[in-house]
């Protein structure tokens, strides 16, 4: 019943895929291209439930083996001789969040499955994605001056081959907009219907179609079964998506909007993902999530009572209904951080009510998962809180900054602010700013309000904050963060740290670039003192920090260590304290 279910689930998809009345939308400036019987021939094409079947039986045939040894079953609709790259070269320019920079990877992995080659540089490209992040009216700004100097790249070459294509959340936003614009967009896909590239390139490349859009969310798309194609192959870190969508629907915020509803990935294939990493040589990785810690897989296999508290922190609340079975972040990330005890293990990005004692104590415990916890704030204000629907009060934010200090006294904590949200008053900013001086931020991400469509915001309450006040506050916010963060920055100096080298120094070659537990960046000379032994990336160093400024900390190599070992090691400095 289970394989019949998964079957019929995946028959449906593909049989979307097929019909473009459903699946997806082709726009074209011409109406009469759009034949009904080229349509009816490509649903004569489509895969039937007894290939389905075969195809769930032979999950485990070599049909396809690629260079890196791995074996990929290539779906019926994408063995159609029609939909193939034939060597076609795609470029795709990642914007935004780290969400962004891993659906790239995913994005990479379907076109060079379907044959494509990925290159990466545009002079050279035959197809162009730009994946948007919509977020902030400034982000979108910059996706619109990419297009105008695309456009102009496509004027220049005569065969006019170069196509275009806007991806992510800019796609699921603005939709046929995008078309409708000067910009000579030719595809606009939103960030659920990646697995359509192939069919719609093919579309537009055969001259089907002029221009092409799917911008369906889906209930369910978390992309579990697809290898990314990692866009650095020489990091020693790596991303890995865990969950999609949001919840919360914060007043202000676009994302439920253009990522659809919270979905999480089966554990499985996420421990699949995780080990592979390992026996690659990755030294850590980054969970990833719209609102990573509300994690929570639930298939009837897993419909088991959880004894795990499920509802938010204390003075914490939602405006859904909190979930009662499946696996918690907590339990997912405690599996993740046994498959390689030597794998640093970070993630982002959470929300402040998904924070329980147990994975708080859990993270105490795992030596491998860093002690650097976002908390995004984004007001220091209860009322304007209450406005932007976060779920808290600045006394419970505070009151879990003060239970993560109990916990965790070494944690670093960084966070979100918006400044000028809607209706803001003076007095209710200065309470951010006395909530930067109180917590000690060790890193900010900080912005003015930028009003988006279809959100709560924008449907109930009057933007009415000038920009010039905007602006001003925001000044104020970041002088006040580096202000208090210059403050403490000399606490770190004869601290040792266990420093991960992941990279060269630009500016010079003979340093090291790495990072602590407490994802502070460290900049070390490429050779120890008193040693011959060279370090190299990847390395775990253990590093007495001797000067540094807020953003990058100055340090001397005393020897090659390992999570384990410096673990050992600030055991015995506890007992040599305590005694």
């Amino acid at each position: 019943m289970i394989l019949q279910r998964s079957v019929c689930r995946n028959l449906n998809k593909f049989r979307n895929l097929y019909s473009f009345r459903q699946y997806s939308t082709i726009a074209s400036t011409n109406e009469n291209t759009l034949k009904i019987e080229n349509i009816k021939n490509k649903l004569k094409d489509a895969p039937n439930l007894s290939e389905f079947i075969k195809l769930e039986q032979q999950k485990n045939t070599k049909i396809d083996e690629k260079d890196n040894g791995e074996v990929y079953i290539p779906p019926p609709y994408l063995r159609n001789s029609e939909i193939t790259g034939e060597g076609r070269r795609v470029y795709v320019e990642s914007y935004g969040c780290q969400m962004n920079f891993a659906d790239t990877e995913v994005i990479n992995s379907i076109m060079k499955s379907s044959g494509y080659q990925i290159t990466d540089s545009d002079s050279n490209a035959d197809v162009i994605f730009l994946n948007t992040c919509a977020i902030r009216e400034n982000a979108e700004s910059k996706i619109w001056g990419r297009l105008s100097e695309l456009r102009a790249q496509k004027r220049k070459l005569k065969n006019g081959q170069l196509l275009v294509g806007v991806l992510g959340c800019m796609a699921e936003r603005l939709k046929q907009k995008l078309l409708e614009s000067e910009m000579k967009v030719d595809l606009v896909v939103g960030p659920d219907a990646y697995r359509s590239l192939p069919s719609l390139l093919s579309a537009i490349e055969d001259g089907e179609q002029q221009t092409a859009i799917n911008v369906m969310l889906s209930a369910d798309e978390t992309y579990a079964d697809i290898a990314p194609v990692r866009t650095s192959q020489n990091s020693v870190s790596a991303y890995v998506s865990i969950m999609r969508g949001c919840n919360n629907m914060c007043s202000y915020c676009i994302v439920p909007f253009t990522r659809g509803k919270e979905r999480s990935r089966p554990v499985q294939s996420i421990l699949e993902e995780v080990k592979q990493l390992s026996e690659q040589g990755y030294k850590e990785i980054t969970l990833l999530g719209q609102n990573v810690n509300s994690y929570n897989y639930l298939e009837e296999e897993h419909h088991v009572e959880n004894t795990e508290k499920r509802l938010p922190r204390d003075g914490f609340n939602t405006i859904y209904k909190s979930p009662k079975k499946g696996v918690t972040f907590t339990q997912l990330i405690d599996q993740v951080s046994l498959v390689d005890p030597e794998m640093r293990i970070r993630f982002t990005s959470p929300h402040p009510k998904d924070f329980p004692d147990d994975l708080l104590h859990l993270i105490k415990e795992r030596p491998n998962i860093c002690k650097s916890l976002h908390i995004p704030a984004q007001s220091g204000n209860s009322n304007v809180l209450k406005n932007m629907r976060r779920g808290y009060t600045r006394e419970s934010y505070i009151e879990l900054i003060n239970t993560i200090r109990r916990v965790l006294p070494e944690a670093t904590i960084s966070s979100d602010f918006i400044s000028g949200f809607c209706h803001e008053t003076e007095e209710e900013h200065l309470d951010t700013l006395s909530l930067l001086e109180y917590v000690k931020f060790d890193h900010a991400f900080m912005f003015y309000y930028s009003l988006r469509e279809k959100t709560h915001a924008h449907r109930t309450m009057k933007d009415d904050v000038p920009l010039d006040v905007k602006s001003k506050r925001l000044q104020q916010v970041v002088d006040t963060f580096y202000r208090v963060l210059k403050q403490n920055t000399h606490k770190e100096i004869g601290k040792k740290h266990l420093v991960l080298i992941d990279r060269i120094s630009k500016r010079s070659d003979k340093h090291y670039i790495g990072r602590t537990d407490t994802n502070k960046k460290v900049i070390i000379p490429n050779h120890f003192k008193d040693s011959a032994e060279p370090i190299n990336v990847g390395d775990y160093v253990l590093v007495e920090i001797e000067d540094g400024s807020e953003i990058t900390l100055k340090g001397n190599p005393i020897m090659k260590s390992s999570i384990e070992h410096f673990q050992q090691y600030q055991h015995k400095k506890v007992m040599i304290n305590e005694n």
